[in-house]
Order: C-alpha cells, then structure tokens, then sequence
C-alpha cells in the first residue's frame, strides 16, 4: 500500500482544467492551425489579475503559409487572450451571459510579414498588443474594426515607415461564442502617415481596402515593417480616390481622444484675445502628452449619449465659448468641419486628462443640447457647440492652415467675434 502511494507522489503534477472562456478560444485557433496545437506563446509571468502589469494572460504566434495565388505572403500570426473573459469567474472582468459580451468583446491579433529564412516570429509585437491592452482597460475604450491608432514612432521601434495603425476585422477568425459571452477578432493592420491621415479624412475601411489592392499585404492585410513607400506614391490615382470619397461621403471619423478644453468668454472683457494670433494661452487641463487613441465610429446624424455621470449633471448655456485644443487635435479640425459638420453630422474630441468632451454639431443633428438661439450649452463637462452653415463655410477655409502645421506659430488664436467664439492652438508640448 505504501509503494502504490510513493508511485502516486512522485507521478507527475496534475494541472488544473483550462479556463473555459480560454479553451473555446484555442478551439478556434486550433482549426485553423491543426498543424500547430502548441504554438509559441509569450506569457505574462505575474498575471493581471494577481497584480501584474500585463492584461493579456497569453499573446499565441503562428506560422501562417498565407494564400500566394492571392497575393497573401507567408506571416506570423499573432493572437491576444485576455481581453475578453477567459475565466467566467469575475476576477477580470465582470460576469456576463452567454448571449451577451465576453469582457471587453474582442481580442486583439497582428499579422506581420516573415521575412525570408526567419525560423522564429519576433516578439515585439507582443509587446505593442499588451501597449493597446493596457489603454483598453485603463480608459474602458474599446477598439472596433475602422479604428485608428496614431503611434508617431516605427511599430518595431526601427527606422521604418510604418508608425501608426488601422484596425480591421481578422479575415480567418472574425468572432465566436464563448460560455462567457460573444468576441470578435479586431486586427492591427500597420500603416504610414499619409495612409493614417488619408483614413482619418475618409474612413479606415475604404484606405484598407486600397493597401490590400495596391500593396504586397493582399486583402488579410499583413503588415509589411520594411514597406518603404505609401499607396499614394505607388499609385498616382489613390490621392484622387481619396478626395473623391471625402467629398461625396465626408469622414467616418466622428471622434478622438485628445488634450482639449473649454471656458465660457465674456466678449465685453476679451477684446485683447482677438488682436494677435500669437496672444499666449495656457490650461491647467493641458499637461499630458497627446493620447495615442484616434476613435472612429459613424453615428449618422445623431449625437452619442452622455456617460452616466453626465446624466445627472447640471445643463448651462453660454454666450460666449473658448476652446482650446493641442495641435495634434487640432490638425483634425478641416476634418471635422469639412467631412463630418457640413455633412450634416457631428464631431467629438474627448479630454484624455478628465471628463470634458467638445462636441462640434451641424444644425440637422438631433438629440442636441443646442439650437440657433442657445449655441453653447454644456451638461456638466460636455459642451455641444452649433456650428452654423455660414460658420462651417468660414471655418473650411480659415482651417486650411492647419493641414500644414509645420508653418504655424503657436499658440495661435481664431476668432469669431459675431459668433462669440474662439479657438486657440498650442502646442503638443505645452
């Protein structure tokens, strides 16, 4: 009897039953990769739950052949677990039905091109997922197919072009149904600067949809890091597809996270603000570094509701309005006016530093705080402002030179008197 009991202790350890949430995710992984049921796999040693730094329990890496007769190359498959709810049990995310959301609803992947004679996928890309993780569950934004990601520096931190990100819809896994409710694949997909402001003029979709006809990386959308040269330099036509699009569709773009403020402006005691274009500005909200985060999203012509907190908050209207904006945000601004205000629709740039958000409306917008006789009302932080036909034409052509912020002497001040209302610029740095 005591043999049969040593031969037990010294057998080895049986490991606990993988999470359910975790295991319907492999599940799907592994029909798509029957070949490779142990794929390499980074790991965050100190889980989020226990106190560790990293949201995403496990970031899996496959060698995917790609399709080459359409012109999809063999790539690193990269796949997050862990921002969608792996465990059911509360200890990330709150508990949801089956028929509901999983965590935050998705998790994040990345394909990226495997260079020729590379046995191993570089794990950097790990580390720009655990990066995206972090702001998920530090702000509770979520990211959605369509979204962009302005970065400012290479993905891999090397000399390449490609330094911001669009997010589209993971081509093989799309979404699926766990036992802790529904997630859907979100793909990185890595882009340059022009491609970036070309998607935030437009829309993502339609930008994607050009790199995947005109470069190497096929409709999957495989991210290229040694990519040298935008859609637009190699194809002469894209620019004019582009401008086609912007002006018959306006832009997708409907909102940014950003370093933005507003104050009501007594015109009376203000004459001196509007004299000089250089007048120095400062606030106290303005002391971060610019978010990374630009948010697309399309709400017709209705504005997105309030948070709760906002709700119950007290609405004041103003006769006058200062908004204050960093360049980055402001650079945004022809954007918002041409592709969004004079398409009958709004645009929000929401504080990355607190609560307060600036919602810039065309008079069809329903759902407002404002109309022509009150065009500055706020609701605790949130402030709508009425932009006006006549106002939106005068500040399509006014904003034309912010599309060239290099020639631009900040802090720099626009002014409406008529319409007691001003913008000031300053810089990212402020």
């Amino acid at each position: 009897m005591d043999e049969v009991v040593a031969a037990v202790a010294q057998g080895p350890p049986i490991l606990p039953p993988t999470p359910a949430g975790l295991e319907s995710l492999y599940s799907l992984c592994r029909k798509i990769y029957p070949d490779q049921v142990n794929p390499l796999q980074v790991t965050a040693l100190l889980k989020f739950w226990l106190g560790g730094p990293d949201p995403l329990d496990y970031i899996s890496m496959y060698a995917n052949p790609g399709v080459p007769h359409e012109n999809i190359p063999p790539h690193w498959h990269y796949i997050s677990f862990g921002l969608s709810d792996l465990h059911g049990d509360g200890r990330v995310h709150d508990v949801s039905c089956p028929e509901g959301i999983s965590g935050f609803g998705f998790e994040l992947t990345f394909r990226l091109k495997r260079e020729a004679g590379e046995t191993a996928p570089p794990t950097w890309p790990a580390t720009l997922m655990q990066s995206l993780a972090k702001y998920v569950f530090q702000s509770g934004n979520t990211l959605c197919p369509g979204d962009h990601v302005s970065w400012h520096c290479a993905l891999d931190n090397s000399e390449s072009r490609i330094q911001h990100m669009l997010m589209t819809t993971d081509p093989q896994l799309r979404s699926t149904k766990t036992p802790f409710g529904n997630v859907e694949f979100v793909q990185i997909v890595g882009v340059c600067a022009d491609e970036m402001r070309a998607a935030q003029q437009w829309n993502g979709a339609g930008i994607l949809d050009m790199i995947g006809k005109i470069t190497d990386g096929g409709q999957w959308h495989i991210t290229d890091m040694r990519r040298g040269e935008s859609i637009f330099e190699l194809d002469a036509s894209a620019h004019e597809e582009v401008e086609q699009g912007f002006e018959s569709q306006g832009s997708n773009l409907s909102g940014v996270s950003a370093r933005c403020s507003w104050s009501d402006q007594d015109f009376t005691k203000s004459k001196k603000l509007f004299e000089t274009d250089n007048e120095p500005a400062t606030d106290h909200h303005l002391q971060q570094k610019a978010n990374f985060l630009i948010r697309s999203s399309n709400f017709d012509n209705k504005t997105p509701p309030p948070n709760e907190s906002t709700e119950l908050q007290f609405v004041k209207k103003f006769d006058g309005i200062h908004l204050i904006f960093n360049l980055e945000a402001g650079n945004l601004l022809p954007f918002a006016i041409r592709g969004r205000v004079k398409h009958g629709r709004h645009f929000t740039f929401k504080s990355i530093i607190n609560d307060i958000a600036i919602t810039l409306v065309a008079p069809s917008v329903t759902g407002t705080m404002v109309d022509s006789e009150n065009p500055y009302v706020a609701k605790g932080p949130w402030l709508h402002v009425l932009i006006p036909d006549d106002l939106a034409q005068d500040m399509a052509v006014t904003f034309q030179v912010l599309t060239k912020p290099e020639s631009l002497v900040l802090p720099k001040t626009f002014t409406w008197p008529e319409k007691k209302l001003s913008i000031t610029i300053v810089a990212d740095n402020v």
